[in-house]
């Protein structure tokens, strides 16, 4: 399962590319990265308890959350001002909740 989660993104990000959209450059990477992380902040923050994730956990889930909150919201509503930021967290809050009912709890040794 560990191995799995990087694969999630890169079909999200072959579908933006391949629709033509965004142009896909270092800029484009590292902005997705840092919408990625607000978003999984803060879906972190709204689910109460604890995630079995680290830093790079919720980067991932972030960007998910952004790119396919921000699909569709594009989908749903014609003007997307303020709609793609609380479909992207709630997107990331679900995907959130699915980790933690797959990961069968918090199993930490240290």
């Amino acid at each position: 399962m560990r191995y799995l989660r990087p694969v999630i993104v890169l079909p999200a990000l072959m579908l933006v590319a391949a629709e033509g959209k965004i142009r896909i450059d270092l800029g484009t990477i590292v902005l997705y990265a840092l919408i990625g992380l607000v978003v999984g902040l803060v879906a972190r923050f709204l689910v109460p308890g604890r995630d079995p994730m680290g830093f790079f956990g919720t980067l991932l889930i972030g960007v998910v959350g952004a790119i396919l909150g921000g699909w569709l919201a594009g989908e749903v509503f014609p003007e997307t001002a303020g709609v793609d930021w609380l479909a992207s967290i709630l997107v990331a809050i679900v995907l959130v909740l699915l980790i933690r009912s797959f990961s069968g709890g918090v199993r930490r040794t240290y």
